[in-house]
């Protein structure tokens, strides 16, 4: 609920286990986390609200074991996530990884996704799950990283909140919620806009975000979500070399303001779910949802070759899908049975357009294509308890996507390059959970999955014109075994040790000028350990840590580039830490005034900038701190902040670009710099 969002939610000092999170994404249905046979986290809303920006997911989930998360500084190429070491080869955006808000794809059909829609000020919480059981939503490898509005209250509140920063930095945000005439809403929309901590990086993002609920009679749900994005000219800094970044940190590569290096994103996106139920132990569940999204981005080169795409990449598009299932209670030889069976369409028509970048004007057309990508898929999902100490739950996704380019730019010198691709998998998964104390639940999994190529990795090849089609989709196999427990009733533990063997894999090839070429390796190997602890520690005082270890490493000999050079096994996965950790203490004191604050400690091993593993970004700790006062009298709750990032003014480098031909591998993040904001709540 809105007034919820201003008060910290810590672990009772009585018993840990009240806090303990229910989630949805694992099995499609709510069930406790502790409960399941999966590594999946839910962070609520006073993590993802309370003194935070409240603009990139990694103000949030920084702390979530198994998950990267990098805040580039570069508004035009979002961040830089993966999970489990998928997904850190993208260039911008997010893969190998599913996005959901609300249910409703925020990835398309070919694996590409974007965070930017998401909103952070009306979220009730975000459900990380890792692991096999996120091939059970399509074409990922990594996880599923779900985000959830939240519900109006029954009394009416609104909300106005302003935040402002270093590097002329400022969010302002309004909120309202409620119940009016039988129908539950939410309403939020914000304007964020920064100067940028690097030099030609400034960005402006307006986002709104509504859902509405209501019954449409005793059985029947329906719940109504709509939200836009409109980033206007988001300033690209690129990265820098080695050389650079000892210079100037801040300096933006001269090529970037050569050719202006910018991009523009407006999208608008509504969904419907319609939950209907069939009897006392059967519920039917549709979602449908249709949107656009278009894109113009600006290169850091001409691209004025005939049988070039561009140095402006045009890209306007339209998506829609559709997902229904039926989910039915049942018993089974004296035991509870829960059975979904489902089916999804979704797809995806965009019209790709490249022209020539004249030092940042709109020059002379280079590619005309119109490229479709949908897929087909049904799924099946049981989960069972045949003693009162055994569940097992199991599943499987059979998933046909399809790709087709029709190309429109045919030239003497750059012929039809017009093609069409299908990849189909089955994807089996499996767990079983040991409940071996009311407070030890052991836990086993295993399953299948599969990762396409996406446009934007079919989009170039390395000689000659026309689509990659020669990838073909990287297939994972995995195996998981964990531990979750209680101690001492104020303590929580998670452990987890994860074995994942990857053919096919999708790396990087070349990136040159904007133009990243892909190519698929052999095997990879990822071995891999997640430790998560937090408890209250009396006194006011409570405390988190989560710490990852992952060996992400090629199985086999194999080459990049061009000319091809070798990549040796053993060799690292690049952008992928071998060890990251995160740390957290927090005191409340609710007799001062709701006084609050915490500390925050982050730690990431040395990053390789290429499968040769020639150069690193190298490891790094910073520490954070916030502060918070709350106020309530009458209708009225106020609350105010002040956040220091990067306390010692570390110089570091948060983040890669892969494969960089130029040697522009570098992000440097922001050195020591500071948020405050406040907000004001009022119910009617």
């Amino acid at each position: 609920m809105l007034a919820a969002t201003l008060l910290p939610q810590i672990a009772s000092a009585q018993d840990v286990r009240r806090t303990d999170s229910v989630v949805v994404t694992a099995t499609r249905t709510e069930q406790r986390a502790f409960d399941l046979p999966v590594a999946i986290d839910s962070v609520d809303a006073s993590r993802i609200q309370q003194d935070q920006l409240q603009i990139n997911l990694s103000e949030s989930l920084a702390r979530v074991p198994g998950l990267v998360i990098q805040n580039r500084w570069n508004y035009a190429q979002d961040l830089q996530i993966s999970s489990r070491g998928f997904g850190a080869r993208a260039s911008f955006g997010a893969r190998g990884i599913r996005l959901f808000q609300d249910g409703i794809p925020a990835t398309m059909p070919d694996g590409q996704g974007q965070t930017g829609s998401f909103s952070l000020a009306s979220a009730q919480r975000i459900e990380v799950l890792r692991g096999p059981f996120s091939t059970l939503y399509g074409n990922a490898a990594g996880g599923v990283i779900a985000i959830f509005t939240e519900d109006g209250p029954q009394t009416p509140v609104a909300q106005m909140q302003a935040i402002g920063g270093s590097y002329g930095t400022w969010n302002a945000i309004a909120k309202l919620g409620g119940k009016a005439r039988g129908i539950n809403f939410v309403v939020a929309a914000n304007h964020f806009q920064t100067g940028g901590y690097r030099d030609h990086s400034e960005a402006s993002r307006d986002q709104f975000n509504a859902k509405l609920r209501f019954m449409l009679d005793s059985d029947t749900r329906v719940t109504l979500i709509g939200n836009t994005l409109y980033q206007p000219e988001a300033q690209d800094p690129l990265g820098l070399t080695r050389a650079q970044v000892q210079a100037n940190r801040r300096q933006v590569d001269p090529a970037a303001t050569l050719f202006d290096t910018r991009k523009t994103v407006g999208q608008q996106q509504g969904g419907m779910t319609i939950e209907r139920k069939l009897g006392a132990d059967t519920t039917l569940r549709l979602t449908g949802y249709a949107g656009q999204r278009a894109v113009r981005q600006y290169l850091a080169l001409s691209g004025i070759a005939d049988t070039s795409s561009g140095g402006v990449t045009d890209l306007d598009g339209n998506f829609a899908g559709v997902d229904a299932r039926v989910t039915a209670r049942l018993a089974l030889a004296g035991g509870p049975l829960s059975l979904t069976f489902g089916a999804a369409y979704d797809r995806q028509d965009q019209a790709r357009k490249g022209f020539v970048n004249n030092n940042g004007a709109l020059g002379a057309l280079r590619r005309d294509e119109d490229d479709t990508v949908h897929d087909q898929d049904v799924y099946a999902q049981a989960e069972w308890s045949p003693l009162p100490s055994l569940s097992l739950l199991a599943g499987a996704r059979y998933s046909d996507v399809r790709f087709v380019s029709d190309d429109h730019y045919i030239t003497a010198t750059n012929p039809n390059d017009s093609g069409r691709l299908a990849f189909s998998h089955a994807s089996p998964v499996a767990g079983i959970v040991w409940h071996a104390a009311k407070d030890v639940n052991v836990y086993a999994n295993w399953g299948n999955g599969f990762e396409t190529p996406t446009f934007i990795e079919l989009a170039y090849r390395n000689i000659g014109t026309g689509l990659n089609f020669g990838l073909q989709p990287a297939i994972s196999r995995s195996t998981e075994v964990g531990v979750k427990a209680y101690m001492f009733e104020t303590q929580r533990v998670n452990l987890a040790v994860f074995s994942i063997n990857t053919s096919n894999e999708i790396i990087i090839d070349a990136a040159t000028g904007g133009r990243t070429t892909y190519k698929n390796a052999g095997k990879t190997h990822r071995r891999g350990v997640e430790a998560q602890w937090e408890g209250a520690l009396g006194g006011g005082f409570s405390a988190y840590a989560a710490y990852t270890y992952l060996s992400a490493t090629f199985a086999a000999d194999t080459t990049t580039g061009t000319p091809p050079q070798l990549v040796a096994a053993g060799s690292r996965l690049p952008a992928v830490p071998a060890n990251a950790a995160y740390a957290e203490l927090a005191w409340t004191r609710a007799d001062w005034s709701g006084f609050s604050a915490a500390v925050e400690v982050q730690y990431a091993d040395k990053l390789y900038v290429n499968d040769r593993n020639t150069d690193a970004a190298p490891r790094y700790a910073v520490a954070n701190a916030r502060a918070g006062f709350e106020q309530r009298t009458g209708m009225w709750t106020l609350r105010e902040f002040v956040r220091v990032n990067n306390l010692a003014d570390r110089d570091y480098v948060g983040s890669v670009i892969v494969g960089d031909t130029n040697g522009r591998f570098f992000e440097p993040a922001a050195g020591r710099n500071f948020l405050v904001g406040a907000s004001v709540n009022v119910r009617f």
